[in-house]
């Protein structure tokens, strides 16, 4: 449980605040973690269909040298089918997999669910994107970017889900050329280093298209919370029966350069990839022109001891004793069990965490009727009677 001094109390018996900082207050032993597992994926083709199988999942293809190669990360930009980042998704893709695999949620003994209708609940008590637990794992660290996150309780499920803060709306808006180009770079990487059949060779003459995804739905335990969480996966590697993130970075050239990385960008590799226990991730290291010279492959483990030799180096534990006390004060705030209700919580550096409640269908509302109406789910855009594909 988290210490009392880490929250101030209100009036109606909730605690008001949550504080972060100094992050020291959540340095300790790393909180009781049982091993994650995979319990299913689903594919988004790309017109953003949502398929209950693995059709979207690629397969690492690793140059022979990987100390000398040549992606030109900025070939195809000008053809690059782009997702529009304004249109928000919220977490239906997420909803749908649940909805398809809800014989997945019954508790031993339970066999049967009635034909058409939705279990009393799903005896977990958080839902939500990986991207999301990313964010709240690097909170104690983060100095640059807030966030917002509305939580519904539904059943006795807590579903969370990350809306854009107004600062990055504005940053959205105003990305220049070079910016959004940069962007796209990412996932031309991506395209370079994955074939779509475990013998075959990657395809860098088709138009990259963000729309197309491949997701791991992941249960794991953080001490007294139960999570089930989805999150985009890169690729898989046959030889090492593994799955596989890509990350890009800048060459690293000056000593401060290399002390950047291990300080901002390895936090954010480790906490996606520690998550899911996906072992290893490859980083492309470019130039300024986005060509891509050399690969280097972290294992996900290696991280935090790659990065502690830097001065005032992130720790783990923080960061899962952090997530851990977050997750008791959203049990604490979030009392009302019903999808129409939403509990915002706002975080910006250097400050507490706060929230406020919103009434019934507001416009944070997330959770859509074809989720929470046993009557209205076949509007959901999927087959119920579609099984697993593992």
């Amino acid at each position: 449980m988290a210490r009392k001094s880490e929250y101030t109390s209100s009036p109606h018996g909730r605690p008001a605040v949550f504080r972060v900082h100094p992050a020291r207050r959540f340095e300790g032993k790393f909180p009781f973690d049982e091993q994650p597992k995979e319990i299913g994926c689903f594919s988004l083709d790309a017109d953003r269909f949502f398929y209950d199988d693995k059709s979207q999942l690629k397969w690492l293809h690793m140059p022979e040298n990987v100390n000398n190669v040549n992606f030109n990360l900025r070939d195809g930009y000008k053809v690059f089918r782009k997702r529009d980042d304004s249109v928000k998704y919220y977490i239906d893709e997420l909803l749908r997999w649940i909805l398809v695999n809800r014989k997945k949620f019954l508790l031993p003994g339970q066999d049967e669910v009635s034909d058409g209708a939705f279990p009393p609940n799903l005896h977990t008590d958080f839902v939500c994107w990986r991207g999301l637990l990313t964010k709240l794992l690097c909170t104690p660290y983060e100095n640059k970017d807030g966030w917002l996150i509305a939580v519904t309780k539904f059943n006795g499920t807590y579903y969370l889900c990350e809306y854009d803060t107004p600062e990055r709306i504005v940053e959205r808006e105003n990305m220049s050329e070079r910016q959004d180009e940069m962007c796209y770079w990412g996932h031309k990487f991506e395209q370079y280093m994955v074939a779509a059949k475990p013998d075959g060779q990657p395809d860098t003459c088709v138009p990259v298209n963000n729309y197309e995804a491949f997701c791991l739905v992941v249960r794991r335990r953080l001490k007294e919370h139960s999570l089930v969480f989805a999150g985009k996966t890169d690729c898989y590697d046959a030889k090492e029966k593994c799955y596989v993130e890509f990350k890009t970075s800048r060459e690293i050239y000056q000593p401060n350069q290399d002390r950047n990385l291990k300080r901002f960008k390895l936090i954010k590799w480790w906490a996606q990839s520690f998550l899911p226990a996906v072992p290893k991730v490859i980083c492309g290291f470019r130039d300024d022109d986005g060509v891509v010279r050399r690969l280097k492959t972290y294992r996900t483990l290696d991280m935090p001891n790659i990065a502690k030799h830097i001065p005032n180096p992130w720790d783990p534990a923080v960061c899962m004793n952090f997530c851990d006390q977050f997750l008791t004060f959203v049990k604490q705030v979030v009392l009302k069990d019903d999808p129409k209700i939403v509990y915002m919580f706002k975080w910006y550096p250097r400050q507490d965490i706060t929230w406020t409640e919103h009434p019934q269908d507001s416009k944070f509302t997330f959770l859509p009727s074809w989720f929470t109406n046993p009557d209205q789910q076949g509007n959901s855009g999927i087959k119920l009677e579609t099984t697993q594909q593992a």
